[in-house]
C-alpha cells in the first residue's frame, strides 16, 4: 500500500494509541488497531516476518522489506514505543490517584469497540451465538481468576513476554492484565521506568517469538473463519468489561516491588454498595461522563479513520 507522509503521520499516532492502551491492565491495543483500520495488514505483516528474512538472507533486500512491509511497521513499532515509554509512569499514577474516573473512561472505550467489532460482522447465526458466549466466559473467568506470584528470573520474563503479546494483538484481551495474573505487571513496569536493560531485552524477545508465532493463528483464523473470529472475540471484550469496570471491593492485598501494599484480588460492586462499604464518593457523574468520552472517542477515531483510508 502507497502511503504519504501524512498518512505515516497518522500511523505513528495509531500506535501511540496501541501503545498507550498496553500499558493500562484491563485494555487492548490489538482493539485500537482494529477500530483505526489496520488490524489485519498488521497481523499479516507479523506474519510475513519470518518469510522476508529468508529473502534477506538470500540478497533480496528489496523484496525483503516489501514482504515485511517494513516502513508500515516500522512507524508503527515506533508510535508503540514512544508510548509505552512516556505514558507507562503517566497511566499508572493516574489509575493510582484516580481510579475510578480511568477505569469509567476505559469502561467506555471497551463498551465502544465492541459495538464497533460487533458491527463488522455480516450475520448472527448459532455458531456466531455460541462462539460469542464462549469468548464471553473465557474472558470473564480471566478477569476473576486470582494473580499469582512467580520468580523474576530471565526464562520467567521471557515467557511472561510470550504470553503477554498473544493478549496484546487480539482485541478484548488486555496484555497488561494477562501480566497482572502472572504477577508480572509492576516488575515490567518499573522496569521499563528505571530502563533496566536485562528486563528489557528478555521481555523484549519473548514478545518477539510470541508474536511471530501466534500472528500466524490469528491470520490464519481471520482468512479461514473471518466471522467465527469476529464472534470470539467480541465475545471476550464483553467478558473482559469485568476487569474495568470502576468500583471495586479489595478481598486481598500484597506487597509490591516498592514495599507498597496494593490490591492483590478484587471484586466489582455497585457504586452505591461503594459507597456504603468504603464510605468513599462513587462519582457517578462523572464517571458516567468520562465512560461516555470513552464510548464517543471510540466512534470518532473509526469516523476519521474511515476518511484517511477512503482518501488513500
Amino acid at each position: 500500500m502507497k502511503r504519504s507522509i501524512k498518512d505515516y503521520v497518522f500511523l505513528y499516532l495509531k500506535g501511540m494509541g496501541m501503545g498507550a492502551a498496553d500499558v493500562v491492565p484491563g485494555v487492548s491495543g490489538g482493539t485500537i488497531a482494529f477500530i483505526t483500520g489496520i488490524y489485519e495488514e498488521l497481523i499479516n505483516s507479523i506474519r510475513s516476518v519470518p518469510e522476508a528474512l529468508k529473502l534477506f538472507f538470500t540478497g533480496k533486500f528489496k523484496a525483503a522489506f516489501e514482504k515485511a512491509n517494513i516502513f508500515f511497521m516500522g512507524v508503527l513499532l515506533a508510535g508503540i514505543g514512544t508510548s509505552v515509554v512516556t505514558l507507562a509512569g503517566v497511566i499508572t499514577g493516574l489509575l493510582k490517584n484516580y481510579p475510578i474516573p480511568v477505569w469509567s473512561f476505559f469502561f467506555g472505550l471497551i463498551l465502544a469497540s465492541t459495538v464497533f467489532v460487533a458491527k463488522s460482522m455480516k450475520k448472527m447465526d448459532v455458531q456466531s451465538v455460541v462462539l460469542f458466549l464462549i469468548g464471553t466466559v473465557i474472558a470473564y473467568i480471566i478477569t476473576i481468576a486470582a494473580p499469582s506470584e512467580t520468580a523474576n528470573s530471565n526464562p520467567v520474563i521471557f515467557f511472561s513476554g510470550a504470553i503477554a503479546i498473544c493478549a496484546m494483538i487480539l482485541p478484548g484481551i488486555s496484555g497488561s492484565f494477562i501480566l497482572l495474573l502472572m504477577g508480572k505487571y509492576q516488575f515490567i513496569m518499573d522496569s521499563l521506568k528505571s530502563m533496566d536493560f536485562e528486563v528489557i531485552f528478555f521481555f523484549g524477545a519473548g514478545c518477539l517469538v510470541g508474536l511471530l508465532s501466534f500472528a500466524r493463528v490469528v491470520s490464519f483464523m481471520f482468512k479461514r473463519f473471518h466471522q467465527a473470529t469476529l464472534a470470539l472475540l467480541t465475545g471476550f471484550m464483553i467478558g473482559s468489561l469485568n476487569k474495568v469496570w470502576p468500583w471495586k471491593k479489595v478481598l486481598e492485598t500484597r506487597i509490591n516491588s516498592k514495599g507498597e501494599e496494593v490490591p492483590f484480588l478484587e471484586e466489582s460492586i455497585s457504586p452505591a454498595a461503594y459507597e456504603e462499604i468504603l464510605q468513599q464518593d462513587p462519582q457517578i457523574l462523572l464517571s458516567i461522563g468520562l465512560a461516555l468520552l470513552g464510548f464517543t472517542l471510540v466512534f470518532g477515531i473509526e469516523r476519521i479513520s474511515q476518511k484517511l483510508n477512503t482518501k488513500a
